[in-house]
């Protein structure tokens, strides 16, 4: 039989049965669909993270209290409130690590603010001047935390514009000099930050910045920082600066045992890289999950075929008996459950795309549709159609002529 008459046939049958044809696709087009739109989900959410991560600072080390277990958990979350880091060992890093391009301390805590009868809980940074250049923060109006601000002891605030629609209202053009109060004492706003958006992690955006010195004096009340931020000359030192760091901190702190040092170093290649791990996993498990739906596609793409045999048990019989091979009647029924299969799966990679672009307008949420997840898609639903047709297929092509002519 010829490649263009096998496939004529498959379509004539198919569209004989334009209904059953139509609900059997639609168990594909929900499978494919379904995995499309989840791993877009899955590789936005990813490709966001990775991000924001980048985008607090470049060449970017961060030494927080704690015992180091790994980033996200263990230890370093139980103990991410100790008071081991001082203002001291910052300025010792900066003095003593060479390749340092700069160090930014600073404390951070979240409190109650108020400004004109709206009020937000929002988180506070302690930072220095410096801190800007670390973490890469640039401010849309007025002026950022300045070195004499600290020296002064200054009640003065940098706010990030979630906060300032917060507080002064979504329509609020210009807050430079109005006052707002954290934790009841007064504060006046300098300068608006330009937005970064938020992370997984928390909004970047959210976030009021006033002078560390202030900070500690007035909120705190103690002289501990929660984070000494370091920036480097270039990835490549990176590990030698961290390796210096830790030299310098446990001799400060005057530790000797490695399971004993009270302060967690981590550097962004070490944040990127394991949040693309946790992202990953959670994409496969996604993914997963929306393939349950392609199997049981497969399973109705399979009932239909031996349906399909059962019905043209004496057209089968027919056309052996005029000289057509089992491979003949395999291809025929292979070809069919095929085509159902790849029709499906075009139309399936389209609703996909149409609803990772719905759940990016409407949910907020980043999506990212990836060349690898449409060719694994369609490859996916070939497959079944393949796998699933082939016992229908099979069995049709081992009918014995005589019997199904016999058929009733």
């Amino acid at each position: 039989m010829l490649i263009s008459d096998l496939f004529q046939e498959s379509f004539l049958a198919l569209s004989s049965n334009k209904i059953r044809s139509s609900l059997t696709i639609l168990g594909i087009v929900i499978g494919v669909a379904s995995v499309i739109a989840m791993v877009s989900i899955g590789q936005g959410s990813q490709s966001s993270i990775q991000s924001s991560i980048q985008s607090i600072g470049s060449n970017l080390i961060m030494v927080m209290p704690g015992a180091q277990r790994g980033f996200g958990g263990g230890a370093s979350s139980a103990r991410g409130s100790a008071q081991s880091l001082k203002q001291a060992d910052a300025d010792a890093i900066k003095e003593e690590v060479a390749l340092v391009k700069a160090v930014a301390p600073d404390l951070s805590q979240r409190y109650q603010v108020t400004a004109k009868g709206t009020n937000s809980n929002t988180s506070v940074d302690g930072v220095t001047a410096a801190y800007a250049q670390v973490r890469s923060v640039k401010v849309e109006q007025g002026l950022f935390i300045t070195d004499q601000n600290n020296s002064s002891l200054s009640k003065v605030a940098v706010i990030g514009p979630t906060t300032r629609d917060d507080l002064f209202g979504a329509n609020a053009a210009n807050v430079i000099g109005q006052a707002i109060k954290i934790n009841k004492i007064e504060f006046k706003v300098i300068g608006v930050t330009e937005s970064k958006g938020g992370s997984g992690f928390s909004n970047q955006d959210d976030i009021i910045y006033i002078p560390l010195s202030t900070m500690q004096r007035y909120l705190a009340g103690a002289d501990y920082v929660s984070t000494i931020s370091i920036e480097d000359d270039s990835t490549d030192v990176m590990s030698m600066v961290e390796e210096q760091v830790n030299s310098l901190l446990m001799a400060r702190h005057k530790i000797s045992d490695l399971a004993l040092v009270d302060f967690n170093i981590m550097n962004q290649a070490d944040i990127v890289a394991t949040a693309s791990s946790v992202t990953n996993t959670l994409t496969m498990l996604l993914a997963a999950i929306a393939g349950i739906s392609l199997i049981v596609g497969g399973i109705g793409i399979m009932n239909m075929m031996l349906t399909t045999v059962t019905e043209r048990t004496k057209e089968i019989g027919l056309r052996k008996a005029i000289g057509a091979t089992s491979a003949d009647i395999s291809g025929q029924f292979l070809v069919e459950a095929v085509m159902l299969t790849l029709l499906g799966g075009i139309i399936g990679i389209s609703l996909g795309w149409l609803i990772s672009l719905a759940v990016s307008s409407f949910a907020g949420l980043t999506t990212t549709v990836s060349t690898m997840s449409i060719i694994l898609a369609f490859g996916v639903s070939a497959a079944i159609g393949l796998i699933f047709g082939y016992y229908p297929a099979r069995r049709a092509s081992k009918l014995n002529p005589i019997e199904a002519l016999r058929f009733e």
